[in-house]
């Protein structure tokens, strides 16, 4: 009977813990506008293929980072195929596409592969990045990434942020919300010496 009443009230004490650090685990601080988007130095799947990756690299270029908890899940698969659908719409935008998980290099391979993902995923084995961008255990029971969107612009400071993501019209809803870039400013020709009216010559000659 005491072994029973032992294990009760163990697990009482334990739902009564996860209840009260459940909501200071998932409370990590999204960023705001304006700010300084962290660094971030990792490996990227595109395709087939891993290669080193740092946002650094992409200074000049606004940059749609879109964290997501799970490759394969229902949500997931529909945030990313619009992403895959209006794939050149963004492009013509300017805008460069990057997804971000706490999935191995083998899931997000088979996600791209399954699913003909046209832009890169990122790899947070250690959820460093996610952390960092306030998105880390968005689901503490699994330790998945909140769903949340920043686009980063030229100068590399966080310029939208969309914590609320609905899968089904994020992607249309980042093109419609997108200002066009500013287009780089084109020299001016410098002016060349005023003409002389046909005849000056002969007329200062004349006089």
């Amino acid at each position: 009977m005491k072994v029973i009443l032992t294990a009760a009230i163990a697990a009482s004490v334990l739902v009564i813990l996860a209840i009260v650090l459940r909501p200071r685990i998932a409370r990590a601080d999204v960023l705001k506008e304006g700010e300084v988007a962290p660094p971030i130095t990792t490996q990227m799947v595109t395709g087939g293929q891993i290669t080193p990756f740092s946002l650094s690299d992409y200074h000049g270029r606004r940059v749609i980072l879109y964290f997501y908890p799970k490759d394969g899940t229902p949500g997931c698969t529909k945030e990313a195929c619009a992403f895959r659908d209006g794939y050149a719409k963004f492009q013509s935008a300017g805008l460069t596409v990057l997804g971000c998980s706490v999935d191995s290099s083998e899931a997000h391979q088979k996600f791209i592969k399954q699913y003909n993902l046209p832009f890169p995923l990122l790899l947070d084995p250690d959820k460093k990045i996610a952390t960092e961008y306030g998105v880390a255990n968005g689901i503490p029971i699994l330790g998945l990434d909140k769903r949340v969107t920043y686009v980063i612009d030229e100068e590399g400071r966080i310029m939208k942020v969309y914590p609320n993501v609905d899968p089904a019209i994020h992607a249309s809803q980042i093109l419609a919300d997108m200002p066009a870039p500013t287009p780089a400013p084109t020299a001016e020709a410098t002016p060349g010496p005023p003409h002389e009216a046909p005849g000056a010559d002969s007329d200062s000659d004349s006089q």
